[in-house]
């Protein structure tokens, strides 16, 4: 299928605890506050607590629709894939497997997938992992690029030599809480706009906030999750999202 997507980004290892303490200048311990404050918003802080998060993601194009389940496992960043209708047999890999090219043929396939969907879910808390990524806020608040109105807008951009679509930049439009309320995604930074979608639905999930609904500008675009929930270490089963 055409990317309906922000980037299909290859992931390292969600590192979960900071070893090392960095020296930063100004301006990178500014981009760094700015990261984390956007993550808190989040719940980063708890993450470490997540042993498995699943969900099911939903997108809607002019011609049809697309929905793929998967659980993740962060810290062995353990990924399966459920397709969708027992359309093929359920697949798991480890993703450090992929660079030594131990993985199979179909995990690799389905890998830039993964990438993408949990990109959609999780982008708030991969602004404190993906530390390549070039972090700036606007001094003064910008139009939103749906509807009226103005807000913070953050702009990300990544690297031009890496992952899966690389030299992405997204645009994100904040609240006062710092929870994102649209962004625009332009693809290996072209000028043009290649999604805009609203952040809306959001939600506790254990101890992580999560927006579980984007809806584009033209009515039709859309893409959203269902089935989300996480299981936490030590814990006795699954937390579903709520309200």
């Amino acid at each position: 299928m055409t990317p309906a997507h922000p980037g299909r980004r290859a992931l390292a290892p969600v590192p979960l605890l900071l070893s090392a303490v960095l020296c930063l200048s100004a301006p990178a311990a500014a981009a760094g506050d700015l990261r984390a404050a956007i993550a808190r918003g989040s719940g980063v802080s708890d993450f470490a607590q997540i042993e498995e998060i699943a969900y099911t993601f939903h997108v809607k194009l002019p011609d049809r629709e697309v929905s793929r389940s998967w659980l993740w496992a962060p810290a062995a960043d353990r990924v399966t894939f459920r397709p969708a209708g027992g359309a093929a047999e359920e697949l798991t890999w480890e993703r450090g497997l992929l660079s030594s090219g131990s993985a199979s043929e179909r995990a690799r396939a389905a890998d830039p997938l993964f990438v993408n969907d949990n990109y959609w879910l999780l982008f708030p808390l991969r602004l404190t992992w993906d530390l390549a990524a070039k972090i700036s806020e606007d001094p003064a608040p910008a139009a939103l690029p749906i509807g009226q109105g103005r807000a913070r807008r953050v702009v990300v951009a990544y690297p031009a030599d890496e992952g899966y679509t690389p030299g992405d930049v997204y645009e994100l439009f904040l609240d006062p809480e710092g929870r994102i309320l649209q962004w625009v995604y332009r693809k290996g930074g072209d000028p043009r706009p290649t999604r805009v979608t609203t952040w809306e639905d959001w939600r506790e999930v254990g101890p992580l906030r999560l927006s579980l609904d984007r809806r584009g500008a033209d009515g039709v675009f859309r893409v959203w999750f269902t089935g989300v929930a996480v299981r936490p270490k030590g814990g006795a089963g699954w937390i579903p999202a709520r309200p």
